[in-house]
C-alpha cells in the first residue's frame, strides 16, 4: 500500500487501541556506486531502503516503534510496539507532536534529470577519471580511487495534529585519488565533486587537479616547530568545522557538552566570521523545507560578524530554553530518535581570492589537509592536535611542499584568530552532520610541531 493509505490505517488502529497523539516518519532511499580499478569495474553497488518510524502517546508517555514494510502486519506491529514501549519508558522528556508551521518555504533540492543518467554513464565517468589521471602525468603509478555514484531520498511526515509534509532530494558524486612517485617518494592527490547537475561533472578537470596536487607535494619535508601564520585551505577548513559542528547544538549546550553555554550574544569569533545555517540553499546537499519534526526551516546566522546569535534547536531544546525552534531537528533514519544537526552549514565567504590570501599570508604555512580528526579532536573542549601537510610560503609565494607536521590549537581560539575569509567557498559531501562548507581562512597564529 502507499504511504498515505498506510498512515490512515495506523492512525485508525492506534485510535481504537487507546493511543492519543500519533506520528509517522517515512523515508525511502536508493543509491548507486561504482569504482574502477585498472580499467575494470572493481565494485558495483545498488541499494535501496525504506521504513517508517512511529511514535505515539499512551497514558502520558511516548512510545516508539518502526517497521520496514508498508503492509497490514506492520500496521499492527507499530501500534502494538509503540503502546508497549510507552508503558515501560522511564524518560521524563516532554515530547511535542507538532501541528505544523503557518507556512513553509519553497526549496529546490531535487533534479529529475539526474535520475535519467544511466549506470553505464556513471561507470564510464569513473573509467574516464582513471584514464585522465594516468594521462595527466607520467609519474602517476596508481589511481587508487576512481568512483562515481548517486543517492536519492524521499521523506514523508504526518501526525494526528494535522501535519502532513514531504520532500525529495538527490545528488551525485565523483571522486578520484592518484598516487605519484619520484625518487622513492610517493604522494597522493584527491578531488571530489558533488551536486545534482550531472552536466557539470568534468572527469578530465577533476583528475588533472588531483594529479597536479599530488605532483606539487613531491619533495615535501618538515619545518621547524613554532607558532606560525596559517592559511587553512577551504577543504581543511570545512573538515575542521564539521568535526566541531556539534558545539552549536542546543542539546550539547544543555547537556554540558559545549563550551558555548552562556555565550549567546557574546563575541566568540573574529568579526570576519559569519557562520550560516541555510536549509534553503538551492540544490544544497541538506536542503529541505521542514525538519525532522515538521517545523518549517529558515536561513539564519549562527555567528554574525563574530557574535554568537543562536544555537541550533529542535522542539524539545527550544521549549527548554524558552525560544522558537530553528528547524534543525534531525533523524539519521526512520529508526532513529529525534536529534539536532546543521543543514547546509558554512562560513560566509569574503571578497579575497585564494591567491590574495596566499599573498596576505606573507610568511607561513598553507594547510591543505588534516588527519586524525576522529581521534585528535575533542568537540567538548575544542582542543585538537592533527597531522597535516601543505606548503611553505615566504614573502607571499609558495616555495615548497611541507609534510610530517602536526598542528595543535583550540577551535574557539582559531575562530577568534581569523584575519581574513576567502571568496572560495566549497562544500564537502553531505553526511549525518549536514552539508558543511567553508572558504579558505587566514589564521594569525597556530602551533606547528615539526622538526
Amino acid at each position: 500500500m502507499d504511504v498515505q493509505e498506510f498512515k490512515n490505517k495506523v492512525f485508525a488502529l492506534g485510535q481504537a487501541s487507546g493511543l492519543e497523539e500519533m506520528e509517522i516518519y517515512f523515508s525511502r532511499s536508493k543509491s548507486f556506486s561504482t569504482r574502477i580499478f585498472e580499467k575494470e569495474v572493481d565494485s558495483y553497488n545498488v541499494s535501496s531502503a525504506q521504513g517508517v518510524g512511529f511514535r505515539a502517546r499512551f497514558a502520558g508517555k511516548v512510545g516508539y516503534a518502526y517497521a520496514e514494510t508498508l503492509d497490514q502486519e506492520s500496521v499492527e506491529l507499530l501500534v502494538a510496539g509503540a503502546k508497549a514501549n510507552a508503558q515501560i519508558i522511564d524518560s521524563d522528556d516532554e515530547i511535542e507532536f507538532y501541528a505544523g508551521s503557518p507556512s513553509y518555504p519553497e526549496t529546490v533540492s531535487y533534479n529529475p534529470s539526474l535520475e535519467d543518467v544511466s549506470a553505464e554513464e556513471k561507470i564510464e565517468f569513473a573509467r574516464e577519471l582513471e584514464a585522465q589521471a594516468f594521462a595527466a602525468d607520467n609519474r602517476v603509478y596508481m589511481v587508487n580511487w576512481a568512483a562515481a555514484g548517486h543517492s536519492e531520498t524521499e521523506v514523508y511526515i504526518a501526525n494526528t495534529e494535522g501535519l502532513e509534509k514531504s520532500f525529495s532530494r538527490n545528488g551525485a558524486y565523483g571522486v578520484v585519488a592518484a598516487l605519484v612517485r619520484e625518487d622513492g617518494q610517493v604522494k597522493s592527490g584527491r578531488r571530489i565533486v558533488y551536486g545534482n547537475d550531472w552536466s557539470k561533472f568534468d572527469a578530465k578537470q577533476l583528475a588533472q587537479e588531483a594529479v597536479e596536487e599530488a605532483v606539487s607535494l613531491l619533495g615535501a619535508s618538515s619545518v621547524p616547530s613554532g607558532d606560525c601564520r596559517i592559511l587553512l585551505r577551504h577543504d581543511a577548513a570545512y573538515n575542521l568545522l564539521e568535526t566541531f559542528a556539534s558545539v552549536f547544538s542546543a542539546e550539547s549546550v544543555q547537556k554540558g557538552l559545549s563550551l558555548l553555554d552562556g555565550k549567546l550574544g557574546q563575541e566568540i569569533a573574529s568579526p570576519k566570521v559569519t557562520l550560516v545555517d541555510d536549509p534553503l540553499l538551492e540544490n544544497g546537499g541538506a536542503s529541505a523545507a521542514f525538519d525532522g519534526e515538521g517545523v518549517a526551516t529558515r536561513t539564519k546566522d549562527v555567528i554574525e560578524k563574530g557574535r554568537l546569535v543562536t544555537f541550533l534547536h529542535n522542539l524539545k531544546t527550544a521549549k527548554k530554553d524558552g525560544v522558537e525552534p530553528t528547524g534543525n531537528a534531525s533523524r539519521a533514519s526512520f529508526k532513529s530518535p529525534v536529534g539536532i544537526s546543521p543543514t547546509n552549514f558554512f562560513i560566509q565567504p569574503g571578497e579575497k581570492s585564494y591567491d590574495q590570501l596566499v599573498a596576505d599570508l606573507s610568511d607561513g604555512i598553507i594547510i591543505i589537509d588534516v588527519q586524525g580528526l576522529h581521534s585528535g579532536a575533542n568537540p567538548v573542549s575544542g582542543d585538537f592536535s592533527l597531522g597535516a601537510y601543505g606548503y611553505l610560503v615566504e614573502k607571499g609565494k609558495v616555495v615548497r611542499p611541507v609534510d610530517q607536521i602536526t598542528i595543535a590549537g583550540n577551535f574557539f581560539k582559531l575562530l577568534a584568530a581569523v584575519e581574513e575569509v576567502g571568496s572560495d567557498l566549497q562544500f564537502g559531501t553531505p553526511g549525518p552532520r549536514g552539508h558543511i562548507g567553508s572558504p579558505s581562512l587566514l589564521i594569525s597564529s597556530l602551533s606547528v610541531a615539526g622538526i
